[in-house]
């Protein structure tokens, strides 16, 4: 499988969501998909912590210090899906 973009995998999952929910997959092509998606999901899973990652670097107070949360961790932004685009 060629490497897809972050965008493109997570629509290939929501594609392969919908094949599998529909119920009427025959099991070769059940366990196909489920390798597929096994991949894109770890694809997005690293690509999403790596952005999460470079955010965190980013999101800084104007004296160069990480921006802290109550708990004392670095600030985050939750991901929503079609942000990327």
């Amino acid at each position: 499988m060629s490497e897809l973009s972050f965008e493109k995998a997570y629509e290939r999952l929501e594609q392969i969501l919908e094949t599998m929910n529909g119920g009427s997959v025959p099991l070769e092509e059940a366990l196909k998909l489920y390798e597929e998606a096994d991949i894109l999901l770890r694809s997005c899973h690293g690509r999403l912590s790596s952005a999460e990652q470079k955010i965190e670097t980013l999101i800084k107070q104007r004296n160069g210090e990480l921006a802290l949360d109550e708990q004392g961790q670095p600030q985050r932004t939750a991901f929503q899906p079609g942000m990327a685009r």
